[in-house]
């Protein structure tokens, strides 16, 4: 794990360079909060009002955007001056390129703080007394960059009737999509800051990995910082890096071996005392087929006859696989030949699948020329592959030097069955001749 922690500090590292000797990017949000209701204390459904987030990293910045008119669209109310001293808000995937369609996912919502209920976290407002320091007006902030760069949530604490919130809890990651081939160690990377100066970070903070797949969870690993507790899970071959946990705050998952079970979506939730901050990375396992093909190599053959190749990809994930044929000849001519009889998909133990694909080849009707090669091509997620196995077709507008050499192979065989058959029928017949000589004498 300690490899882990060397790249989680490079990558704080390289964020630090970016925000470096340039102002933090303006973010563009969607304010997404309840409607009023009509009675009765629910809601009447949701309200998306465009925002702004103008992202200082202390108190003591410049101000220029407080000279700028706000855009014409935007509510005067809906526009913030936070104070992120994580910087977090300031990565370079959070800017959208000028011109471009595409632009960072952000969404702010009110946030009410309150005393978690798990048993990992609870211990963290076990006096059950609610500071004055509450007594604000409080955000959430949800945002991924551009091209899944970097996920980010936090929590920020303003004060009352005002729009200058500051950061008060951030958990990131770098990436929101992790890849892996089987049998490999995976890290899914999560960090998160927290203010030192607050009141609550005194109390210290909890982790927690959740799995989710299709609808069904289950806890994967969860540590209490404050009693130096682990919680009690049956997940096997997940950990933390505790001393990384506290010196860097990196609350990465390592999984020791990628398995089939482990596709799915992973939750890092920190929490500190009152507050939440959460990010989601999935985790796609993908391992490309291993390939035979049988028989190798065909049995020389005639035009006129009518072959049958089979080819086996096994040992893939995830499902989608697409078998294709195809034939090379000799002179380097690539022909198409389909997809083949393929077979439903069988799974094993482990979750892998297995696939087949029977091709039959009517020499009659396909061009072949005297043969070549005839591949096997699996393409999926994981990687393509390819198999191939050699065709060599006889008696074909005139016997090339291949031809020949069967030819005479061939004839070379019937002739010796010739003389054998000879010799056979001839030894027989001295043999009668001799016994009837001597029944005469």
């Amino acid at each position: 794990m300690a490899s882990s922690s060397i790249l989680y500090t490079l990558a704080l590292l390289n964020c630090i360079l970016q925000v470096h000797g340039r102002s933090c990017p303006v973010v563009e949000c969607w304010f997404v909060h309840d409607k009023p209701g009509r009675g009765g204390g629910f809601p009447a459904g949701m309200n998306q009002d465009k925002c702004l987030m103008y992202v200082r990293t202390s108190p003591d910045s410049g101000r220029a955007e407080s000279q700028q008119k706000p855009p014409a669209d935007i509510d005067p109310t809906r526009i913030y001056h936070v104070i992120d001293p994580s910087a977090s808000l300031c990565s370079l995937s959070f800017l959208s390129p000028e011109g471009s369609v595409k632009k960072p996912q952000c969404e702010l919502n009110p946030f009410l703080p309150r005393p978690s209920i798990v048993k990992w976290a609870a211990p963290l407002t076990s006096s059950a007394q609610s500071p004055t320091y509450l007594q604000a007006d409080w955000l959430s902030a949800s945002l991924q960059g551009l091209d899944g760069q970097l996920a980010l949530s936090n929590v920020m604490r303003a004060a009352k009737a005002t729009n200058e919130p500051s950061v008060i809890l951030s958990v990131f990651s770098t990436s929101t999509l992790v890849r892996s081939r089987l049998g490999v160690p995976v890290v899914l990377d999560c960090g998160f800051w927290m203010d030192s100066s607050s009141p609550i970070s005194e109390q210290g903070f909890s982790v927690e990995w959740r799995y989710q797949f299709r609808g069904a969870g289950k806890l994967v690993v969860a540590y209490d910082a404050k009693s130096d507790r682990l919680a009690e899970t049956s997940e096997e071959g997940a950990e933390l890096d505790i001393s990384a946990l506290h010196q860097t705050r990196n609350a990465s998952l390592l999984l020791e071996e990628a398995q089939v079970r482990h596709t799915g979506t992973y939750i890092c939730t920190v929490y500190v005392p009152y507050l939440l901050a959460q990010v989601a990375i999935d985790l796609e396992i993908e391992e490309p087929p291993s390939l035979s093909i049988s028989p190798s190599p065909v049995p020389i053959s005639f035009p006129g006859q009518t072959l049958t190749v089979q080819c086996e990809a096994s040992g893939f994930t995830p499902l989608s696989l697409e078998l294709l044929w195809e034939f090379v000849g000799a002179d380097g001519t690539v022909q198409l030949l389909g997809e083949g009889g393929v077979s439903g998909h069988r799974q094993a133990s482990d979750g892998t699948f297995s696939q087949s694909s029977r091709l039959r080849l009517d020499l009659g009707k396909l061009d072949l020329g005297r043969g070549g090669e005839v591949t096997c091509v699996a393409v999926h997620p994981g990687g393509n592959r390819r198999t191939s196995t050699t065709l060599n077709i006889i008696g074909v507008s005139g016997p090339s030097i291949e031809d020949s050499m069967a030819m005479v192979a061939v004839a070379l065989g019937l002739y010796g069955l010739i003389r054998l058959c000879s010799w056979m029928f001839s030894t027989s017949g001295s043999i009668d001749s001799d016994s009837k000589e001597k029944k005469d004498k």
